[in-house]
């Protein structure tokens, strides 16, 4: 290479020409030492978070209050409408979720139970289901349930009839009702054996079985020696047992499991607001 093209020195660095930093390098890197000044971090998803957090909870604890406190409520009401004595044991429970029907005013589905409860003079365990009550009074929509009787209570329900009953006894599926009858001034004694039912709300027994002194007899047997009383004893009979029960209630169904009786029922969702329908209801006379 030839001196007539020299090579320039870098000038030396002076006050005149400082030397300039870049604040960062590549990707935010630092530079000649410096570091890059820090990003802020979003916050607003995190506060969201948390308010949602606490909305959910504060939901969660207002279901669990209403359901800590709509029972007792609820209790106390029935108590009060069928005139049951105070301490009275009554389960009730709601199904769903229950503060959207606590804001709409009516719950969807409430079920009572109870092991032991007398109403209109019987005495059983009682489970019951009614849908659309309102909270702020009005009629259900429906309501239905099972009464479960002894056999004692069971009796009381054939009390009226022309049956020569002393005794009822339960074993599945029918009811076996003892007693006597007079014939030429003698008491003989005779053992009906029924299978229970329900006809158009009237109870029905239906003859399987009879015995008379003992001794198993046929329906004409017993036509030809107990006259119109034997007729009757082998014919299907229905009792009207509404006068025993509330007005607002009608059987639908009756079953022997065991040495119980149990009695499915309808229940009129004008029973919450008309009192007529908590008295007893009527029988056709004669």
């Amino acid at each position: 290479m030839s001196d007539d093209n020299h090579t320039l020195p870098y000038p030396a660095a002076d006050s005149e020409h400082p030397t300039l930093v870049i604040p960062g390098g590549k990707d935010g890197a630092p530079v000649d030492g410096v570091a890059a000044p820090a990003r802020k971090r979003k916050r607003w998803p995190w506060v969201l978070l948390i308010v949602v957090v606490v909305l959910a909870a504060l939901v969660v604890a207002a279901e669990l209050i209403a359901r800590a406190v709509l029972p007792g409520i609820v209790r106390g009401i029935v108590i009060e409408q069928l005139d049951l004595p105070a301490d009275q044991e009554l389960a009730v429970e709601a199904d769903g979720i229950l503060l959207p029907q606590l804001i709409g005013g009516t719950l969807d589905s409430l079920h009572l139970s109870t092991d032991s409860v007398t109403l209109e003079g019987i005495t059983g365990a009682v489970d019951v289901t009614a849908t659309g009550v309102p909270l702020r009074g009005g009629d259900l929509r429906g309501a239905s349930g099972t009464i479960r009787i002894d056999e004692s209570q069971f009796t009381d329900l054939l009390s009226d009839t022309d049956l020569p009953i002393d005794t009822v006894t339960l074993d599945t599926p029918n009811a076996t009702v003892a007693g006597s009858v007079s014939v030429l001034g003698i008491a003989i004694p005779i053992s009906l054996t029924v299978t229970p039912g329900v006809a158009e709300g009237d109870l029905e027994l239906t003859p399987v079985g009879l015995t008379i002194g003992g001794l198993e007899v046929d329906a004409d047997q017993v036509g030809s020696t107990l006259g119109a009383l034997g007729e009757r004893l082998t014919e299907t009979q229905r009792i009207c047992i509404a006068d025993q029960l509330p007005a607002g209630i009608t059987l639908t169904d009756l079953e022997i499991d065991g040495a119980e009786a149990v009695i499915d029922v309808d229940v009129d969702g004008a029973i919450a607001t008309e009192e007529s329908l908590l008295e007893k209801g009527t029988c056709p006379q004669g």
